[in-house]
């Protein structure tokens, strides 16, 4: 089986890269305004929508002004989401005659969607009209990743531009983002899940007599429409309560290695894009061999612990090892399930073709450790690229302590201000996590989700607020999430984690723009080479680890030490 998982990680990689260099050749194109191939058709869409808004796309923004528009946008978008839910009964496309959607639940739905979680209290199939699923949730999947495509752009013009107090135009790369990149690639992709099997309709439900004489009801809908772009731009929430196990939503093989491949996408072409705009591909492709070798070395060991399995239940079946199988779909196996946990949670997707509930104790430890590194391993389409940015900014600034330096980042010198955000941007996340599962695991309302006492009910808590702060959006499954408690703190958790480290990240943006560009000396740190990649790995894992050790060593940690002795939950 070795062998499997080395030739399914190239053929993957290869295909990503192939792919990913002319996309992220093009976003630059885009941004830069240059001239593409789409313009013909395009820019007089955009130029319409401009009108209609009353939106001057040529005024540049301080970061300050681009982060008021980016709030105010998202927090219309989460009022109109919250009503929707609320009136759904009262709206047309609702065959099955959904009642409003109680008000806890669809708070937390609002603020799962427009921050790119796609936190799934509820099972979509059940709760969710047709017209909810497209206008509202489809929807937010577009503009959430776009918003996040957005800020990663403004960051790459504050490192690119000098002594200018503008970041660009948020109404700009919001629509460019939506027009030029995820309704194209969603449009070419989408037809592919039908030709697979993937519904795309608005018929009722079709309720039928099963062979055993049991009645059966078989939802359906506008499934592909809305898989495409929950995968593309790493949302991850799913028309069906089983997301991307559900043979409605994932129905072959081939589907799956589009998922998986979307998913990674355009986190891939933005580092492409990165280079392209700094003048340098090689700062690109520095990002890209780190992402690269983080994602390599989770996927090997989640497919080593998943793949060896419960020695218990070795002993029983008296076999060397047997691989872990529950919890995953037989036509995907311990192979493709681990490799979609590793992708899935290498972003902000939280798609899964696997419960992650199911997984072995370290197994299921990758995918947190994952989300708790910040999900800049490739990440969320744009968090991911400004989210390794800032570790890269941290990271020429203790190279910088290190030789005795002012430290310097592409030309610009990294001074107090951009350190004391950067450190604000890295810290924001983990904190939330952290202090919100401290309350999940001692409050009643916190422990009645856990289904499995121990540690793994504590990794159960401490999955699903890593997720939200994440905007992640997968989880520990057995956790019971839609309640008062959960629906509300959740909410927190997620608006905290997207919003309060987009802030940080503009603020970095502008002020970098506003410095000059000073020239290499041979006191400046190299950061093309691949010593530079070794130091930012190094501070991403020590970062992760003097953060979240106490708290994985008291969940799955102490979870695979008892079961090695045989105690299970």
């Amino acid at each position: 089986m070795a062998g499997s998982m080395w030739f399914l990680l190239f053929i993957y990689l290869f295909t990503l890269l192939v792919l990913s260099i002319p996309l992220g050749l093009f976003m630059a194109k885009v941004f830069n305004r240059e001239k593409t191939f789409l313009d013909f058709l395009l820019v007089p869409v955009e130029n319409f929508c401009y009108r209609i808004f009353k939106i001057d796309a040529r005024a540049e923004m301080r970061w300050t002004q681009y982060a008021f528009a980016l709030l105010v946008f998202n927090l219309v978008g989460l009022v109109l989401l919250y009503l929707l839910q609320r009136i759904q009964q009262f709206l047309p496309f609702n065959p099955r005659h959904f009642g409003a959607v109680a008000p806890d639940l669809a708070f937390n739905t609002a603020v799962s969607f427009v921050t790119n979680t796609n936190w799934q209290a509820y099972s979509g199939e059940s709760t969710m009209s047709y017209l909810v699923q497209m206008a509202g949730l489809a929807v937010q999947n577009f503009l959430s990743a776009a918003t996040g495509i957005a800020v990663a752009i403004a960051l790459v013009r504050g490192i690119v531009r000098k002594e200018t107090k503008t970041i660009g135009n948020f109404w700009f790369d919001l629509t460019r983002s939506v027009l030029w990149i995820l309704l194209p690639l969603s449009l070419l992709i989408a037809p592919l899940y039908i030709w697979q099997g993937v519904p795309q309709n608005i018929h009722a439900y079709t309720d039928v007599n099963t062979l055993e004489g049991a009645k059966q009801v078989i939802a359906q809908g506008p499934v592909a429409s809305q898989e495409v772009i929950k995968e593309l731009g790493t949302n991850g929430g799913g028309f069906f309560n089983a997301n991307s196990s559900h043979p409605f939503e994932n129905p072959t093989p081939l589907t799956n290695f589009i998922q998986i491949l979307t998913i990674f996408l355009i986190s891939a072409a933005l580092c492409i894009t990165f280079g392209k705009m700094s003048g340098d591909k090689r700062h690109g492709i520095v990002l890209l061999v780190s992402m690269i070798l983080l994602f390599v070395t989770g996927f090997f060991f989640a497919y080593k612990f998943e793949k060896a399995g419960n020695p218990q239940f070795a002993a029983l079946m008296q076999r060397g090892t047997v691989e872990n199988m529950e919890g995953k779909e037989v036509r995907f196996g311990v192979l493709n399930s681990s490799l979609f946990a590793v992708v899935t949670t290498c972003t902000s997707c939280g798609a899964v073709n696997s419960m992650h509930d199911s997984f072995t104790p370290l197994g299921g430890l990758v995918p947190l450790f994952n989300i708790e590194l910040g999900e800049v391993i490739f990440g969320g389409v744009g968090s991911g690229l400004y989210g390794i940015l800032l570790y890269a900014i941290l990271s020429v600034f203790i190279a910088g302590l290190m030789v005795g330096r002012t430290p310097e980042y592409l030309g610009k010198k990294i001074q107090s201000f951009e350190v004391k955000m950067v450190m604000l941007g890295v810290l924001i996340s983990p904190a939330c996590m952290l202090v919100l599962a401290a309350i999940g695991v001692v409050t009643a309302g916190g422990m009645a989700g856990i289904s499995n006492p121990g540690p793994h009910g504590l990794t159960q808590v401490l999955y699903a607020f890593s997720s939200g702060a994440g905007n992640n959006g997968s989880a520990f499954a057995g956790l019971s999430a839609n309640t008062l408690f959960y629906n509300i703190l959740m909410g927190v958790d997620m608006l905290i984690g997207r919003f309060a480290m987009l802030i940080p990240v503009l603020a970095v943006a502008g002020s970098l723009a506003e410095k000059k560009k000073v020239p290499m000396s041979i006191g400046t740190f190299p950061t093309t080479g691949f010593l530079f990649v070794v130091l930012l790995i190094g501070v991403l894992l020590i970062v992760g680890a003097l953060t979240f050790f106490p708290a994985i060593s008291l969940g799955p940690i102490l979870d695979h030490l008892q079961m090695l002795k045989g105690i299970l939950y």
